[in-house]
């Protein structure tokens, strides 16, 4: 019979991954010519993994690490949709020069030995009232 994993563990594998995920999807924006303007941004209601800008856009980006691709492409809930977009919001308010900006919500999705996958405009935000 085989033990059961430290109590804890799997959840530090996991935060693991997901620290690698964003690593890997930063890596990727900044070799692709996005400029990061924030990292894990938090906001009452909401929290955004990455906002980045390349010209005249600006996007919030949500990294979706899974061990395989497939799960990564279904993982943006509507729920997650609108945690986003309140964070974006407030992240507006805060940084006003971005109004006049294409404002966009991407993802990058990670999965093991898979390249990073980056997909522009991957959700609506609806920024309603910022």
């Amino acid at each position: 019979m085989s033990e059961a994993p430290p109590p804890g563990r799997d959840r530090q594998a996991a935060r693991t991954f997901g620290i690698r995920a964003e690593w890997a999807a930063l890596a990727l924006l900044t070799l692709t010519g996005y400029r990061v303007l924030a990292r894990n941004f938090v906001a009452p209601g909401g929290e955004i993994d990455l906002i980045a800008q390349r010209g005249q856009t600006i996007a919030f980006i949500e990294v979706k690490a899974r061990p395989q691709m497939d799960q990564a492409l279904i993982a943006i809930t509507e729920q997650k949709r609108r945690r986003i977009a309140r964070a974006a919001q407030v992240w507006l308010r805060q940084n006003r020069w971005a109004v006049t900006y294409a404002l966009r919500g991407d993802a990058v999705f990670i999965a093991p030995r898979r390249l990073p996958r980056h997909l522009p405009g991957a959700f609506e935000l609806d920024l309603m009232g910022y």
